[in-house]
């Protein structure tokens, strides 16, 4: 399967998500999408940027946007990390990597010395035709929720 690029169709996925069910990209045709790719559930930076986009949820439905969050980790995990925040919008759990390496979001990290593979904190701005329109890459969490927000006023 080839990378995501702007200006192009994003191929279809589908993934289990949290309220035991399967979210299709086909099926969210007509709607803005916000893909937010982060490293672990429960962490500092995660739980910040989920907050973030669960305190302006308003904003991105007035726009005909929804949010979904995606990691690696189990649909378990999501669902107490999604519950415990009180997060609006549905997690994606992509153990096998697929939609990770579709979107090219694995990168060598580095903690405490030591490299292993993990999630670059990356989100992707899909547009009402499934169309990508704008990416973020190592995102900083700090105000990056306005970044997307901007973005998505320009489309």
């Amino acid at each position: 399967m080839s990378k995501v690029s702007i200006g192009k169709k994003v191929p279809a996925f589908s993934l289990p998500a949290t309220g035991d069910q399967t979210i299709k990209l086909s099926a969210l045709k007509g709607k803005n999408i916000v893909l937010y790719f982060y490293p672990k559930d429960s962490t500092p930076g995660c739980t910040l940027e989920g907050q973030d986009f669960r305190d302006n949820i308003r904003k991105f439905s007035s726009r005909n946007t929804i949010i979904l969050g995606v990691s690696r980790d189990k649909l378990t995990s999501h669902e107490r990390f999604k519950e415990k925040q009180s997060f609006p919008f549905d997690l994606l759990s992509d153990e096998d990597e697929t939609l990770c390496k579709l979107f090219d979001v694995i990168k060598e990290k580095n903690m405490y010395g030591k490299k292993h593979m993990g999630i670059e904190r990356s989100t992707f701005l899909i547009d009402e035709k499934g169309v990508l329109r704008y990416e973020w890459r190592k995102v900083k969490v700090k105000e990056h929720v306005n970044e997307v927000l901007e973005a998505l006023k320009a489309l």
